[in-house]
């Protein structure tokens, strides 16, 4: 079960590239910039007039893919499902990143009430991953935004 989830993972990162790319006028990839774009993508869908949050779980399976995998390739970190929380990104630090809740996040409350998938992927590969977030706490943090 595990492997045929992952197959759609990079199936779902292939579709968002293949589709979203093209829209772009960015380097589409893998990357921040693109991380940044598709943020800018969930904010104008949401302010579509026939914008529904409770028909979107495709699209969030995208989106949620794509950020996923985008941290991977940032940090060397592996997907990890757990059986409470789901699908993350296991980060080398050891703390998990939760992509398709915080894409989800971002589709019900927007930038304007602080969900960002562009600050959760800077916060995961520029802090958590690195271990630089439990040096400025002084913890041990378990989780990135569930």
């Amino acid at each position: 079960m595990e492997e045929q989830e992952l197959s759609q993972i990079q199936a779902n990162v292939r579709l968002a590239v293949d589709q979203l790319g093209p829209l772009s006028e960015v380097d589409f990839g893998l990357n921040r910039e693109s991380v940044k774009w598709v943020e800018g993508f969930i904010e104008r869908q949401r302010s579509q007039p026939d914008f529904d949050l409770e028909r979107i779980g495709g699209l969030v399976g995208v989106l949620g893919s794509f950020l996923g995998a985008c941290i991977v390739a940032a940090t060397g970190g592996r997907w990890h499902r757990s059986d409470d929380d789901g699908w993350g990104v296991l980060l080398p630090d050891g703390s998990t990143a939760f992509p398709f809740a915080k894409v989800h996040k971002q589709f019900r409350d927007g930038v304007e009430e602080g969900e960002s998938i562009a600050g959760f992927y800077r916060i995961a590969v520029d802090y958590l991953a690195t271990g630089r977030i439990r040096e400025a706490r002084g913890d041990d943090a378990e989780g990135a935004d569930r």
